[in-house]
């Protein structure tokens, strides 16, 4: 078995695109170095990400394919699932064989497998763009820590950009170790390692239990319905709610 393994960029799963084609090699498994478990049956090829390789391939799939094709495979790559190398290449396959009418496609395995992660992401984003909670740390910058299934912490950082375009912020991908910085101005994806203990502004707790209070007083007691809340909420997100604490 012929797998590629990348370092887990976005980069460098195009560079492995880019070698399968002009070495005329059908890998099997395309994976993040991460994900790989070793297996003395498989043929390993490490593949070197190579900015130049990657753009290369991104601008044939935006002129080749199109622009939506292109954030498919992109919303696809967030998932972070083990086997999107290998639906991203047999999906971009298809699509500069028969171009633009990809998306038309749908009964066919390779694009209907793209369609549902893209559907996925898309349904956790809008989720989460109601879910996020943030809290007034020292230095007038709010904080928002979060654990989304998948990594959106970039999809929905333009969302807040545009309601909280007067804050400093940030928002916290607990899982990843990543987050959205934002200073008023510009916003980035950066690293983030919290190894000591928040510090809050001395309201921000009391502003807590008043939006507790309000939580509690807009509720209709005939009409909670906890098995259609967790339905419609999984548990995996209230960790971070203010409400459910």
């Amino acid at each position: 078995m012929l797998c590629y393994i990348y370092d887990g960029s976005f980069d460098g799963l195009l560079t492995s695109i880019y070698e399968a084609y002009y070495r005329k090699e059908v890998p099997e498994r395309i994976l993040f170095s991460e994900d790989y478990q070793e297996n003395f049956l498989d043929k390993k090829v490490h593949i070197h990400t190579d900015p130049e390789k990657a753009r290369k391939v991104y601008e044939s799939i935006r002129t080749k394919i199109s622009k939506r094709a292109l954030e498919n495979i992109f919303y696809t790559y967030l998932t972070e699932l083990e086997d999107t190398g290998i639906w991203i290449y047999e999906y971009l396959k298809l699509g500069w064989k028969i171009g633009g009418g990809i998306e038309d496609n749908i009964a066919d395995d390779r694009v209907l497998k793209i369609h549902k992660a893209r559907l996925s992401i898309d349904r956790e984003r809008h989720l989460m763009l109601g879910l996020v909670r943030f809290g007034c740390l020292e230095g007038n910058v709010y904080y928002a820590p979060i654990e989304p299934k998948f990594n959106i912490v970039g999809l929905i950082a333009p969302h807040f950009v545009d309601r909280l375009s007067d804050q400093s912020w940030i928002i916290h991908d607990v899982k990843r170790g990543i987050g959205a910085v934002y200073n008023g101005e510009d916003w980035i994806i950066r690293d983030i390692d919290v190894n000591k203990e928040l510090k809050y502004d001395r309201d921000e707790f009391g502003y807590q239990e008043l939006w507790k209070e309000y939580f509690k007083a807009i509720a209709i007691k005939n009409r909670i319905n906890p098995k259609l809340q967790k339905r419609n909420m999984p548990m995996r997100y209230w960790r971070y709610l203010v409400e459910k604490n």
